[in-house]
């Protein structure tokens, strides 16, 4: 296990937010030895007092108040430096010392390239771990360019590309559901399922992140990695065993099996849009395009939508509809499992049965199967619903991932060549997006977004 790790782009929100009470709960859990180093950097000018008076303030806002005694632990051991991230000479001199050290760019995805470039020349110690956050790479071609890069510093078993989605409870009691329970697994195909949606909608709008949001997008910042990612452990076969390569193997087979769009494609199975003025709760949201430190000319969606198929023969016939935006009306985080109709109803019934349907709550997590019974009349339908709620988490989804870093587990991790499959699928909506073959409609903020696509 690597005892010492090293943040880069310490004072931002993601340190801030989910990397400092992931610490906490890891300490608390008595994961982290007593040895553990915690060296945080930024370009900001500040002391070590100052910043560790930050992170104590960060952590009353984000870890839990029962584990404040391990987050006041962490908060004194965090050791503060002002450092260049692309410099390779400030980069030395902060992971000098004995031992690896497990090194994460909790940084913007366009610093990514000079950030590598920089560990390689400052050289890193043997054993030691690069942790990066989505997306990875602008499109495929800046993915290819990354690990080839990364190539240069670090084996491909040493490099963890993080997505916290894969290490949601719930998002794992995707593959438990299904692949042992004999109940489903049997109908885990397109002769039982008809569509699975894939959404994350959200009531919260920019939140002052322009400066990164602003540049990606809904497309970029959430289908392109955390959708796909859902999408590979709904649609995969299968894998020998949890392991790194057998999990990693299945997933990139569901990749390279989603169907290439064609423009017309794209025109007919993809939604783009952003938010404009409107009222969420009991607040007034402007515009996307008036709030701080947006571009309204790069056209920037909020909202975004694709509806993919797979070829294979488990998936031929079944769809995916992959949906995500801000500002909207209300919450909806979920996979949802839309089966089939019955293929026959006994004549007597008083109304039609409705096709069931199988939830898996991603925020808050929990599970729910919509089936079909008897109401209060005799041969009267009436919709049944099963609720489950799973036990709660002993560590937060960013504790899982530091933990399966400094252990060196890279079986949640996405792999360099998974990487590039996923810029692949969405290449040509990109590419259409960007020549306006889809218009940029409008929503306003606190409905509930455009209409769907029809998806066929």
């Amino acid at each position: 296990m690597i005892n010492r790790l090293v943040i880069l782009g310490a004072t931002g929100d993601l340190n801030g937010r989910y990397l400092l009470p992931a610490l906490t709960a890891l300490r608390a859990a008595g994961h982290l030895a007593d040895h553990f180093e915690l060296r945080c950097a930024d370009r900001q000018d500040q002391t070590a007092e100052d910043f560790r008076r930050w992170a104590s303030d960060q952590l009353d806002l984000h870890a839990a108040r029962e584990q404040r005694e391990a987050g006041d632990a962490i908060a004194e051991r965090a050791e503060y430096r002002q450092a260049d991230a692309t410099d390779p000479a400030d980069l030395a001199a902060l992971l000098a010392g004995d031992g690896p050290a497990a090194v994460y760019l909790a940084l913007p995805p366009g610093i990514f390239p000079g950030t590598v470039a920089a560990l390689r020349d400052a050289g890193l110690p043997p054993g030691s771990r690069i942790v990066l956050e989505k997306p990875f790479g602008e499109d495929l071609d800046g993915a290819v360019a990354l690990n080839r890069l990364l190539a240069q510093v670090v084996p491909e078993q040493a490099v963890f590309r993080v997505d916290h989605f894969l290490a949601m409870t719930t998002v794992q009691n995707v593959l438990g559901s299904r692949l042992a329970n004999r109940v489903l697994e049997p109908l885990w195909n397109s002769a039982h399922i008809a569509e699975v949606e894939i959404i994350w909608e959200e009531s919260l709008a920019l939140e002052g992140r322009a400066g990164y949001y602003d540049g990606a997008g809904a497309l970029k910042d959430m289908v392109q990695n955390h959708l796909l990612q859902v999408l590979c452990l709904v649609a995969m076969e299968p894998p020998l065993s949890l392991g790194e390569r057998d999990l990693r193997d299945r997933k990139i087979d569901v990749l390279r099996s989603v169907r290439p769009l064609t423009d017309d494609d794209v025109v007919r199975r993809t939604c783009r849009a952003r938010y404009g003025a409107g009222r969420i709760a009991d607040r007034d949201v402007p515009a996307y395009a008036e709030e701080d430190g947006v571009d309204p000319g790069r056209g920037t969606e909020t909202f975004a939508e694709v509806v993919l198929e797979l070829d294979s023969w488990r998936w031929s016939g079944t769809t995916f509809r992959l949906r995500t935006g801000k500002a909207l009306g209300r919450d909806r985080k979920e996979v949802a499992v839309r089966f089939r109709p019955v293929p026959h109803l006994p004549a007597g019934f008083g109304t039609e049965a409705e096709p069931n349907v199988l939830r898996f709550g991603l925020e808050p997590e929990g599970m729910t199967l919509a089936l079909t019974g008897i109401g209060a009349g005799s041969h009267v339908l009436a919709p049944v619903t099963l609720t489950a709620r799973p036990a709660p988490s002993d560590l937060p989804a960013y504790g899982r991932l530091l933990l399966d870093v400094l252990h060196g587990n890279a079986a949640l991790s996405i792999r360099g060549d998974e990487a590039e499959e996923s810029w692949r699928v969405l290449e040509p909506v990109m590419s259409a997006w960007s020549r306006d073959l889809v218009p940029l409609v409008g929503y306003p903020a606190g409905s509930d977004g455009p209409a769907v696509v029809r998806g066929s």
